[in-house]
């Protein structure tokens, strides 16, 4: 695989095409060249524009992504779509209700925010919700609580447009039990949401459903088309000392997927993550036959977010390029 950058800071065209002949020696130099020559956003595959070649997935971007600026007030959340366009040259994005919570039933607010989006030719693919009831709590009336407030967030997606809102299976103590409990409760989302156009999914985020074997185990058990999983990269510490592994838990969440996100933190000198093989984690994603958008996900600290946004949407340009012949 190609080198992208030689820092983070990504410093001369030389020092990158050096790095790059290093990495795949005089042979595989041209690709390298071309990926680097690309605008973020571009395809990734081979063709003048107007071919009519697909890519493999297109690539989106997580709300969460540019928490730190949201939250400090840098950015505002209608902005986003603007961002996603201007800043990165992306066509859709993943929100997160936190930061807009309160506008949950403010149809004028998601009109505004609806209309911006239609403005810069972004899709509002999915609403990641959190903080809304844990749907495999152990008390019966605790879940039939959490379900009511999701169901606001289902009309709010299917208004925006969205095909999908991302639950959490959490509150569950005992496995076998908050596996049943996650199941059911899945069950009756998806039917509530199923006349508005809206499937539920799934995240692996912490405890139980950090275990891949249980989420797909739960996926299963709920028994409804409308429910899927979205599969992170990342999220598979089950608790302090115990985590998953994450190729494996990929593999079993992806024949339920829906939608994806690529979770990044820290990049080597040459702009691959370092704690995830991307080749080998988005060759899985693509084995399973999934064609959907792959959403950059970054969460680091050691780039700014700008930063670390665009070293991820290299390094996915990037990882597209290299499978093309392989899923062509």
């Amino acid at each position: 695989m190609a080198a992208l950058n030689d820092t983070p800071a990504a410093l001369t065209r030389r020092r990158l095409l050096s790095g790059a002949a290093a990495a795949l020696g005089s042979a595989g130099l041209a690709s390298a060249c071309g990926a680097l020559r690309r605008e973020p956003g571009a395809s990734a595959l081979a063709g003048a524009p107007g071919t009519g070649v697909m890519p493999l997935f297109e690539i989106s971007l997580a709300q969460w992504s540019l928490h730190r600026a949201l939250q400090s007030g840098a950015l505002a959340h209608h902005d986003l779509p603007r961002v996603t366009r201007e800043r990165y040259g992306l066509g859709a994005i993943e929100t997160v209700n936190s930061f807009y919570k309160d506008k949950v039933a403010d149809f004028a607010y998601l009109r505004d925010f609806k209309a911006r989006c239609d403005d810069h030719g972004v899709r509002h693919l999915l609403i990641m919700i959190d903080g809304e009831g844990q749907l495999a709590h152990p008390d019966a009336a605790a879940r039939r609580d959490a379900l009511e407030r999701h169901h606001r967030w289902v009309a709010a997606a299917a208004f925006l447009g969205c095909h999908a809102i991302r639950v959490n299976a959490g509150g569950g103590v005992q496995r076998e039990l908050a596996a049943q409990h996650a199941s059911e409760s899945l069950g009756r989302l998806a039917r509530f949401a199923e006349p508005y156009g809206v499937s539920v999914l799934v995240e692996n985020h912490g405890g139980f459903s950090s275990d891949g074997g249980w989420l797909a185990g739960v996926l299963a058990g709920a028994d409804h088309p409308g429910v899927g999983s979205l599969p992170d990269f990342g999220n598979f510490r089950i608790d302090g000392d115990t985590e998953y592994d994450r190729y494996l838990g990929v593999q079993q969440l992806m024949p339920f997927a829906k939608a994806v996100s690529a979770k990044s933190h820290d990049f080597d000198a040459r702009g691959f993550e370092r704690h995830t093989d991307y080749l080998r984690m988005l060759r899985l994603v693509l084995a399973a036959g999934y064609r959907g958008h792959v959403g950059i996900e970054y969460e680091g600290s050691s780039l700014d977010e700008d930063a670390g946004i665009r070293a991820t949407l290299a390094l996915l340009q990037h990882v597209r390029d290299e499978l093309a012949p392989e899923f062509a």
